[in-house]
């Protein structure tokens, strides 16, 4: 059969109409497709601003000076001194209240060793003073005695003596740390242990308060 020409031309025409058509819809399609991005670029900036700000705290870390070094080793040593004997209390202390005194003592200064001694290992510098092995706790004495001399003592007496003992000789290790401390903020440079030093100050003066009273009612 003969098809006349105007229709095959009609139908080719409908065929290409809906052939453009069908690619439009393809084309405007792709865009919901996409991948949204906005949410990892804005997180780009967040973690440029993040890194500048560990920078510039690592920045703040470094910069130190002697007398801020030699407070960091010394006043280390001093507090082990001081865990040393609030651990003999936690066994050997008659009274509650020494008991909850040498506990505080030991949650307070054996987190500020960790800091102090990263501080320490930061700034490249070692963790203790050369022939740190002969010194006292910090070059501090305790009216007149060693740490090893108030060891001593300590073990060799028991209930209300040791408590006693122990609260006079950690109010003499509070006292010299607080000298300590003080020497810092005079010559110290690092804002870090200018800040440590004193919050040594403020929390070591109201223990000496909280012991001589606990001295005063035994």
């Amino acid at each position: 059969m003969n098809i006349p020409k105007r229709i095959v031309s009609v139908v080719g025409s409908l065929v290409l109409v809906v052939g453009v058509s069908a690619c439009g819809n393809d084309n405007t399609a792709e865009p919901d497709a996409a991948p949204t991005v906005p949410a990892a670029s804005s997180a780009a900036p967040a973690a440029a601003d993040a890194q500048t700000a560990d920078d510039s705290r690592l920045e703040v870390a470094m910069n130190h000076n002697e007398a801020d070094v030699t407070f960091a080793q010394m006043m280390t040593i001093h507090h082990e001194g001081a865990l040393e004997m609030a651990g003999l209390a936690a066994v050997k202390a008659e009274s509650e209240e020494v008991q909850t005194a040498a506990a505080t003592i030991e949650k307070a200064q054996l987190p500020e060793i960790e800091l102090m001694q990263s501080w320490l290992t930061a700034w490249d510098e070692p963790l203790a003073p050369s022939g740190h092995a002969g010194m006292d706790h910090g070059g501090m004495d305790m009216d007149g005695m060693s740490q090893e001399e108030v060891m001593t003592e300590l073990a060799g007496v028991s209930g209300v003596d040791f408590d006693r003992q122990f609260l006079t000789a950690m109010t003499a290790h509070h006292e010299g740390a607080v000298m300590m401390a003080e020497q810092e903020l005079n010559d110290g440079l690092n804002p870090d242990a200018l800040e440590l030093a004193q919050d040594i100050i403020d929390d070591q003066k109201q223990e000496i308060e909280e012991m001589q009273e606990l001295l005063d009612n035994l």
